[in-house]
């Protein structure tokens, strides 16, 4: 077992007792709840066998408590600039800069989600780990781990807020699937 620190970020206007007690109770004693600019959030530090399982079972047990719906996202953010990616693995900001250019390794850097043609560039970090972990960067298997899963649950989520229905049955097959 190991720990594994993730946030939720929640749809809710404000804390209130109730609402620390009730997620205290249902097993959230892991996790620190906190608002900032208006943006709530769990901050969880939980020991579980792998990281799905840790964020699987904050998850059931914030929507135990919680309306479905509740849960906007899940970070660390899988959305990246180059100063994020020097920072997660590391490096300076120049030397992601030059690997994402080309001037540096051997290319193919993932394209970013926006910023081709404006600032700031934006990366998944979910298509980047992989590709800097393939060209030599040390990422670790675990963090590659953690943002595909983490790309996945935003994803499915996402789904949630247009299309509940469709959305819930993706996340409960999604989180019992990560679970097992």
């Amino acid at each position: 077992m190991k720990y594994y620190e993730f946030s939720l970020i929640l749809n809710v206007t404000e804390l209130d007792a109730t609402l620390k007690d009730n997620l205290f109770e249902a097993g959230c004693d892991d996790a620190l709840l906190g608002m900032e600019g208006g943006v709530a959030y769990l901050d969880f530090s939980r020991k579980a066998e792998s990281f799905n399982a840790a964020f699987s079972s904050a998850i059931q047990q914030v929507e135990s408590v919680m309306d479905m719906g509740s849960i906007a996202r899940v970070e660390p953010d899988e959305l990246v600039t180059l100063a994020e990616i020097g920072q997660r693995v590391g490096r300076s900001r120049e030397s992601i800069r030059l690997l994402a250019s080309g001037q540096r390794g051997k290319g193919n850097f993932p394209i970013p989600l926006r910023g081709t043609r404006s600032r700031p560039r934006i990366w998944r970090w979910s298509e980047v780990a992989p590709w800097l972990s393939i060209h030599g960067v040390e990422v670790g298997t675990v963090d590659i781990e953690q943002a595909t899963a983490i790309a996945t649950i935003n994803a499915i989520l996402q789904i949630r807020k247009s299309q509940p229905h469709q959305g819930n049955k993706l996340l409960g097959n999604a989180l019992q699937r990560k679970v097992n």
